[in-house]
């Protein structure tokens, strides 16, 4: 029962149908086009596999050269979805499958061409799988359980088809596509359904790691700057403040836009959020490794850093201030310059509690206004003064 072609292919059909249907149904939710391309992909599959029934029946263009073509189709789709998931380039020598499948058509119908049709289906899918697994090889940056598992899925599938080569260059190989005679092909089908479910699983993992990276990243970001918002920087600070002490002492810069109110009071909200994004672009082109960065609200940001002194204050507040001055003057022309007024604070203990030490920058920035702005203040000492 469970090698029978009638059976395999059915179940094949209904796996197919069922994974194009729900990866369709995801993508009207997440709107990731690797699920259009992935979909599309099974429903060529669950076509193919009908199609494939009709051999019995004697139409072996159909049954046979129309049904595989499908299925080749089918694995330069998933190709394709993984290609765009990881928003990499297929090289147009992918597209001479096809070339390659149209050609089979001109093969003699002697004895071997079974074995000559299926050693070239076996390739061109084996190739178009673990060409698609390659391109879920770990990069900079990690693309989640799913996408690993897709990827030894699509390797091992890809490996199996390659396999299938070899019982068809043996002599004396029984291999009858018409009638689904041949070992090798009872066990292709039952690698197909197996390979069927496990990919269609591993393409959904993909995709939810993603979506909730994206929700995690919307729910911690700045919507505006994509600078850490207050929430995020609460809960990644203790692990930053946990590790200073005397020989490591840490420091939070507390930055305020001089004069933001004329820019949007002359120009409009939408030249102000330029400025803030500006801001936001500067303080990420100058934070140091391990350094967090937050858009507090409004035109106040935070600067949380370790291992830092007052040497390395003054440095980074004056890179600050200057960048991002130079900048703010070619974008919009008010009666006072756009600065920064910056409250800082360096500590040698872990505080007790981030609120507290936000506080005490506060104190610092206040005194950087009222000295006239455009200046880095210290606690109770000035460190930096630009011109008012």
């Amino acid at each position: 029962m469970a090698f029978d072609p009638l059976t395999m292919l059915t179940i094949t059909i209904a796996l197919a149908a069922a994974a194009a249907l729900y990866l369709a149904v995801e993508w009207r939710v997440v709107r990731e086009p690797c699920l259009l391309f992935w979909s599309a992909g099974f429903a060529l599959v669950s076509v193919g596999s009908t199609l494939a029934l009709l051999r019995g029946s004697g139409l072996l263009l159909i049954g046979i050269w129309f049904a595989n073509g499908l299925l080749v189709t089918a694995h330069w789709m998933f190709m394709h979805g993984v290609a765009r998931f990881t928003e990499t380039p297929i090289r147009k020598v992918w597209y001479s499958v096809f070339a390659i499948w149209a050609a089979l058509l001109l093969l003699p119908g002697d004895q071997a061409w079974s074995k000559t049709f299926l050693v070239v289906n076996s390739v061109l899918v084996g190739a178009l799988a673990i060409g698609a697994s390659l391109l879920l090889r770990p990069k900079a940056k990690s693309l989640g359980e799913g996408a690993a598992q897709l990827r030894v899925v699509l390797l091992g599938h890809g490996i199996f088809y390659l396999c299938k080569t070899i019982p068809a260059l043996v002599p004396g190989t029984l291999i009858d596509l018409a009638a689904f005679r041949g070992e090798i092909i009872q066990i292709s089908l039952v690698e197909g359904v197996m390979a069927l479910m496990l990919i269609a699983l591993s393409m959904t993992g993909t995709v939810r790691y993603r979506r909730e990276k994206r929700i995690e990243r919307l729910a911690s970001r700045d919507p505006l700057t994509s600078l850490y918002n207050r929430r995020a920087l609460e809960s990644r600070a203790p692990h930053l403040l946990s590790g200073i002490s005397p020989a490591s002492p840490g420091a939070l810069l507390l930055i305020d836009i001089d004069n933001f109110k004329q820019v949007n009071d002359l120009h409009g909200h939408a030249a102000g959020d330029k400025v803030l994004v500006t801001l936001g672009e500067t303080i990420l082109s100058i934070l140091p490794e391990g350094a967090l960065a937050a858009r507090l609200g409004g035109d106040e940001f935070i600067i949380l850093l370790s291992n830092a002194s007052s040497e390395d204050i003054l440095q980074l507040g004056d890179a600050l201030r200057t960048e991002f001055q130079s900048v703010v003057a070619l974008q919009v022309a008010t009666p006072e310059a756009v600065t920064l007024s910056i409250g800082a604070s360096v500590f040698e203990q872990p505080p007790a509690d981030l609120a507290a030490l936000i506080e005490r920058g506060d104190i610092a920035l206040y005194e950087s206004k009222r000295g006239g702005r455009n200046s880095i203040r210290l606690a109770d000492n000035v460190i930096s003064m630009g011109a008012a």
